[in-house]
């Protein structure tokens, strides 16, 4: 069968779909990307960092630190922070964000994604087998530690 051609193709459980490494967002707040990273100090103590970044020009629009860690209430905090650093203080988005974040806990939290969307956030999370999705939170992180 393999000589004719005959056998399927295998399955490896990966999505057929290649990232071409582009993603264009034509207009600011449309899209806003998010994550974590730590810093080593020179004392040994770590400073744990949670930003959002707006993909079209790529602004930091908020961020928020800690020595104890990221967690749900600190990226509900950011959302929050987020949203009030752009439009003021208003209870929902007046237009449709996509917040699109990696798998951490923070971010899958059912409290966090429950204000995401209460927020009107279009809450978007990359799948595990593609973290280029999120490049350019990635991206920043790199050239953040980097630099």
């Amino acid at each position: 069968m393999k000589l004719h051609g005959l056998l399927l193709q295998r399955h490896t459980g990966k999505s057929s779909r290649t990232h071409d490494g582009q993603v264009i967002t034509l207009h600011s707040d449309t899209r806003w990307c998010s994550d974590s990273f730590q810093i080593q100090c020179w004392n040994g103590d770590r400073v744990h960092v949670i930003f959002s970044l707006d993909t079209c020009d790529r602004e930091v629009i908020r961020h928020l630190s800690s020595t104890i860690g990221v967690d749900g209430a600190m990226a509900h905090d950011l959302m929050v922070e987020s949203v009030e650093a752009r439009f003021g203080q208003v209870t929902q988005l007046p237009v449709r964000v996509q917040w699109l974040s990696d798998n951490e806990p923070c971010y899958t939290a059912r409290e966090t994604v429950q204000t995401g969307r209460a927020l009107g956030f279009e809450v978007c999370t990359t799948p595990s087998y593609s973290p280029e999705s999120n490049g350019m939170a990635e991206a920043f992180v790199k050239t953040f530690k980097r630099d």
